[in-house]
């Protein structure tokens, strides 16, 4: 099967196989024979003094890391600069250190929020603390020792930063360079030590003036995931083993006033005092042993602080996903998710009481989630529950299970049930899959009659897929679909009803680190979906090509072409001898839609960074649904019936009339860093739908964001947030002023503010002519982390 599709990608290595370079070994051999050696990390006798200067005889005695590798953009090559890595542990730390060599006056770095250091210089570390290839901490540190931790997963693409660790760590600018210093606590990590046991490792360094270079300790092959390259280190026992309990009290007092209708006031409305808000919460962690770990909270919600980014909702006929944020939710969120996304906790809007218990025992992966969750409009209370299993096979291998229950009142009632498994065929090659049934009895909405039914539902969802990542070539293949009746109330469903299959390949260049071009990207993607009585729902392909040239410039160019049906029963009711349908006129759409997207992107170091897009996408559907006020309905049937209804205002408001269109979008952002406490940001996103039918507008976006951030130390900072969407007319701000000198502790003084400029005003029926401020809150959030071993 392999050989077969390899066969159908090599007719696109034409475009791509004479450009770029050989590998330049420099010894490359005798470096990765050292690597195969565990490294014995040295106990301390007494711990440094983490200021980032490895000035201590400490140092001396460490486990030494040196000889790094290029791995990008260069291929196995020797690094621009050199870069020592030191390790040692005492019974209750481990202990980290960077030596980067370099030019003082060239070194890239800011006073950088936490977790955002990646666009600047950095060093970072996997700790494979299982050494089961499966899971790794990810710890980053800048110049100034400022940190970026989270957690890498095998299958995933990215690092999840969401993850908060409890450390110490600071950072040196030298003569000769920078130096940084870090003490992890074993308590603040879930590990396996002992005689004979190791840890997966790797070190690296990133320098963005060459190229955004990195050199890793590992000689990374590429297309190998890297979770199964990672060195060994060994040593790491006699720790002592403590059960630790974290107690996170916090406070929120507010005011706020909001907008109330009056009768008597101007545009019958006014804005009212409210009354003085106090809300109280608390989240308990207690590590039960090194690996296993209950948490519970009592109303574990930051919605003051962290804000959704805004997006374009105008003519969206699917719902968004919107990431988790809360602490309490993102304690070991890996172990939950799911390509199908069978559980997403922002489903758990606002909970009185949470508890989970996470952990891995040998080869056993469990997560365990219950809440409460309070519907204060409805006066009900949800109650959810989640459990997860996973079991490690084989080197790169495991199958699990997960089970999710949702009742919301006496009305809802929704169980999830299936299995999941990865299987590793060989360094290159994954198969997954995953198979889910659910059971609910609730409202289900029948098309047929144009009623919703009260009534038992069982659907189901699966998805298979087979991945081949190459050096320079690879492809995916994935088949997925959901029933009808498929829900899963604590997870995330963008669409049921809906099978298809999806073939991808990928096609790139040798890296050419000394040519102008360094890099050139091909990737390809075909798709398809039909509903469950065969009918297409869409056929595409997709194809990106990315550009990476000298000096962190980027171009990328993505063409596409498309089929899309779409039918009435999607989008209400079916027509039929006493039944008007959906849509006015034929009961399904049909349009071939092709277009394209440019990008370009370039950086100036960490100081300024620049980005632009512009695409055209013809035949686009404008489904009719109007965006707001100021952007109604424009489809023929609708202006037609505005018209009659002049003379006959008995006239019902006609079904929706999908028709294509002209999309145009561009958007651009700048990202400034003028002062190295200071960063600035501006982003424009506009996008414009013109009917094909009568040349009408559908809608016309525009939005405007602005974040400006100013990190008064590592710890202290402001921040000012700025969004305005002209669809709407709503203007959100937010000011906020936080210390948080470590994951717990906490103070955080903000102001809210939500208004519309030349919005609809539903008091008075009529649009504002300026500024309409609706809410305003002024709050005052404190927390503070109590830690104790036992």
């Amino acid at each position: 099967m392999r050989k077969l599709i390899l066969a159908i990608t090599a007719i696109f290595v034409g475009i791509v196989s004479a450009y770029g370079q050989g590998t330049d070994k420099f010894d490359l051999e005798r470096i990765r024979a050292d690597r195969k050696n565990p490294v014995t990390v040295p106990r301390f006798d007494a711990p440094p003094i983490i200021d980032g200067k490895l000035d201590e005889d400490v140092w001396k005695r460490a486990a030494k890391f040196e000889n790094f590798v290029q791995t990008d953009p260069g291929d196995l090559i020797p690094p621009s600069r050199e870069t020592i890595a030191y390790l040692g542990y005492d019974s209750k730390n481990l202990y980290i250190a960077f030596m980067c060599f370099d030019e003082p006056g060239s070194i890239n770095y800011s006073v950088a929020k936490r977790d955002q250091v990646g666009g600047e210089d950095y060093v970072g570390v996997f700790f494979d603390t299982f050494d089961d290839q499966r899971k790794a901490y990810i710890f980053q540190f800048n110049p100034l020792g400022i940190q970026a931790d989270g957690i890498r997963t095998a299958g995933e693409m990215r690092s999840d930063f969401s993850v908060d660790v409890v450390l110490e760590s600071r950072g040196q600018i030298l003569e000769n360079g920078w130096s940084v210093e870090a003490k992890i606590p074993f308590k603040s990590l879930r590990y396996k030590v002992g005689k004979g046991r190791m840890w997966g490792i790797d070190f690296w360094r990133r320098i963005t003036r060459f190229n955004r270079e990195i050199s890793d300790w590992i000689p990374m092959e590429r297309g190998v995931p890297e979770l199964q390259q990672l060195g060994k280190i060994t040593g790491i026992e006699d720790i002592d083993t403590e059960r630790t309990l974290e107690v996170v009290p916090s406070v929120t007092l507010s005011k706020s006033r909001e907008r109330t209708e009056d009768p008597a006031a101007e545009n019958g409305s006014r804005l009212v005092g409210q009354p003085f808000g106090k809300d109280l919460g608390v989240s308990i962690k207690y590590q039960i042993t090194p690996n296993v770990t209950l948490d519970a909270a009592v109303n574990p919600d930051f919605a003051e602080i962290e804000a959704d980014a805004p997006v374009v909702r105008a003519n969206e006929r699917f719902p968004i996903f919107f990431p988790e944020k809360r602490p309490f939710f993102l304690e070991g969120i890996d172990i939950f998710r799911s390509r199908l996304q069978v559980v997403n906790t922002r489903n758990i809007a606002d909970p009185d009481v949470a508890l989970k218990l996470t952990g891995k025992i040998g080869k056993n992966t469990f997560g365990v989630l219950g809440a409460v969750d309070n519907f204060s409009d409805t006066n009900q209370k949800a109650f959810a529950g989640v459990f997860r299993y996973r079991r490690d096979i084989g080197a790169n291998s495991n199958i699990g299970a997960f089970a999710t229950q949702y009742h919301l009142g006496s009305n809802l009632h929704n169980n999830l049930f299936g299995i999941d498994g990865s299987f590793q065929l060989d360094s290159r090659t994954v198969a997954s899959f995953e198979v889910f049934g659910t059971a609910s009895k609730r409202y289900f909405y029948e098309p047929e009659i144009d009623e919703s039914i009260y009534r038992n539902g069982n659907g189901f969802a699966y998805r298979a897929e087979l991945d081949y990542t190459g050096r320079n070539r690879g492809y995916n293949i994935e088949l997925s679909g959901r029933s009808s009746d498929y829900r899963a109330d604590l997870g995330f469903t963008r669409r049921t009803d809906s099978h298809g299959g999806r073939y991808g390949y990928r096609l790139q260049t040798e890296p050419a680190p000394e040519k102008p071009m360094i890099r050139f990207t091909h990737r390809g993607f075909f798709s398809a979906s039909a509903d469950s009585k065969g009918r297409i729902q869409d056929l595409v392909y997709n194809a990106f090509n990315s550009f990476d040239f000298q000096k962190q410039l980027n171009f990328n160019f993505r063409p596409f072409i498309a089929k899309e049906k779409i039918y009435e029963n999607e989008f209400g009711a079916k027509r039929g001898p006493s039944l008007e349908g959906a849509f006015f006129g034929e009961s399904y759409r049909s349009a071939t839609q092709y277009g394209f997207d440019v990008e370009l992107q370039k950086s100036f170091d960490n100081r300024l960074r620049l980005s632009a897009k512009y695409g055209l996408r013809a035949n686009e559907f404008d489904f009719d649904f109007g965006a707001s006020e100021r952007f109604p309905r424009i489809s023929p049937a609708y202006l037609q019936y505005l018209e009659d209804v002049q003379t006959n205002p008995d006239l019902e408001t006609p079904p929706i009339d999908p028709g294509e269109g002209l999309l145009k979008l561009y958007s651009f952002s700048v990202e400034m860093q003028p002062t190295e406490p200071l960063n600035l940001r501006f982003a424009y996103d506009h996008r414009e739908l013109r009917r094909n039918d009568n040349d009408r507008v559908a809608f016309d976006s525009n939005l405007f964001s602005f974040r400006s951030t100013y990190q008064f130390t590592r710890f202290i900072s402001s921040r000012t947030r700025l969004d305005y969407n002209t669809v709407s007319g709503s203007l959100d701000t937010q000011l906020l002023f936080g210390w948080t000198p470590s994951p717990g502790t906490a103070f955080f003084a903000g102001y809210n503010d939500s208004s519309y400029y030349r919005g609809y005003n539903y008091f008075s029926n009529n649009f504002d002519p300026a500024f309409r401020r609706d809410n305003q809150a002024f709050f005052i959030r404190v927390s503070y982390l109590f830690r104790k071993s036992f």
